[in-house]
C-alpha cells in the first residue's frame, strides 16, 4: 500500500529540507529506484575516487555512503518502531558521532554501496507490508512528531540531498 502524501506532524519541521525534495506520487517506486542507483553509480569508483574529500574537514565519498547507510538504518528502525508501537518515543542520533566511530573509510566502496542497497531493499519490504493505519501511527522522534510515512519520505529526500552533493562536490553521478 502506498503511504500517501505527507500531512502535518509526519515529521519535525527540520526534516522538510529533505522531504521537500520528494515530489513523486509513488514513494515506494522512488525508494526502489534510489536503492538500485547507489551501486550503479558507485561501482566504478576506484580507491582514490572513493577516498576523495572536497575540503579538508569534509567526509570522503566512502564516509558519505556510510552516513547514508547509518541514516537508512536509523530512520528505517524509526519507521518500524512507529508502525508497530503507536506512541513510541524514539531518541535522536548525532550523525557526526556515528561517523567518528564508524569504519566506513576502510571499507571498499563497492561493499558500502551494496550494503546500502541491501538495507534499502529490506526497508522496501517493510514499507510494502504496511497498511493504511500503520502508515499513520504517530509517535515522537527526537522530541518532535513522527510517523512511518514521515520516516520513509525523509529516507528518500535525505538520499536525494546527498546525491546532489556527491554529484556537485565529488563528481559522482548519482541520480536519485
Amino acid at each position: 500500500m502506498l503511504p500517501g502524501r505527507l500531512v502535518a506532524d509526519d515529521h519535525a519541521p527540520y526534516f522538510e529540507r529533505y522531504t521537500s525534495l520528494v515530489t513523486e506520487d509513488d514513494l515506494i517506486d522512488l525508494l526502489r529506484r534510489q536503492g538500485e542507483a547507489v551501486p550503479d553509480a558507485l561501482g566504478t569508483l576506484d580507491d582514490a575516487q572513493a577516498g576523495h574529500r572536497y575540503a579538508p574537514e569534509k567526509w570522503t565519498v566512502r564516509e558519505v555512503i556510510g552516513h547514508l547507510t547509518d541514516t537508512e538504518r536509523v530512520f528505517g528502525y524509526r519507521a518500524l518502531a512507529l508502525a508497530r508501537d503507536p506512541g513510541a518515543d524514539l531518541p535522536s542520533f548525532d550523525e557526526n558521532v556515528y561517523a567518528a566511530h564508524a569504519p566506513h573509510d576502510r571499507v571498499p566502496i563497492a561493499a558500502l554501496a551494496e550494503e546500502f542497497a541491501a538495507l534499502r531493499r529490506s526497508h522496501i519490504y517493510l514499507f510494502e507490508a504496511l497498511d493504511a493505519a500503520a502508515w499513520n501511527h504517530a509517535g515522537r522522534v527526537s522530541g518532535g512528531p513522527g510517523t512511518p510515512r514521515g520516516m520513509a519520505y525523509i529516507l528518500a529526500g535525505h538520499l536525494r540531498h546527498h546525491a546532489a552533493i556527491l554529484t556537485a562536490r565529488y563528481s559522482v553521478p548519482l541520480t536519485a
